[in-house]
């Protein structure tokens, strides 16, 4: 199985955009209406946005590719492009979303153990992320992967107030 991983740039803005379109509405529209997907995917994947988010020196894109085919993509977060403050040690995994045709081919595993190679290289000692309340192939997801569940926080989705839980697994350096 070819697999590859490669950093996004600015250049890739159109790319992320469209995939980050693609795979959020693949996750989560049958959990939502379409007026609350149409009101979050417009306002969270702009190219303002994302390139904001691709020139911030603490978060990162990852593209991944299986036989040099766009199959999904990482976002990690440091330092204050956390979503929640959880402390200068701390690697956030914000966003790991692979298109639906590549489910079940162990490329989150793969974007997940790209994620604790960046939390060492920054010399963190947690990784943590929120996942959405309804979202049990996630969950179960990072459950193996070591993921505990710490706590809850807000998300809102158009104009529906929804529960991600905060998962956290702690690192040995």
């Amino acid at each position: 199985m070819s697999i590859q991983i490669v950093a996004c740039t600015i250049k890739d803005w159109d790319t992320l955009l469209d995939i980050s379109y693609q795979t959020f509405d693949e996750t989560f529209r049958p959990g939502n209406t379409a007026a609350n997907m149409e009101a979050y995917l417009s306002e969270a994947f702009t190219e303002e946005k994302l390139k904001s988010e691709l020139q911030n020196p603490n978060s990162e894109f990852h593209f991944i590719y299986l036989h040099d085919r766009l199959a999904g993509y990482l976002k990690v977060n440091i330092g204050d492009a956390q979503t929640e403050d959880m402390g200068r040690d701390s690697l956030e995994i914000e966003r790991i979303y692979i298109k639906n045709e590549f489910q079940k081919k162990g490329l989150g595993k793969q974007l997940y153990n790209k994620a604790l190679t960046l939390a060492r290289n920054y010399r963190c000692s947690k990784i943590w992320l929120g996942v959405w309340e309804h979202n049990p192939n996630a969950i179960e997801f990072y459950e193996k992967m070591g993921f505990k569940s710490t706590g809850r926080h807000h998300f809102v989705m158009g104009d529906d107030p929804q529960t991600d839980i905060i998962m956290e697994k702690k690192l040995f350096q």
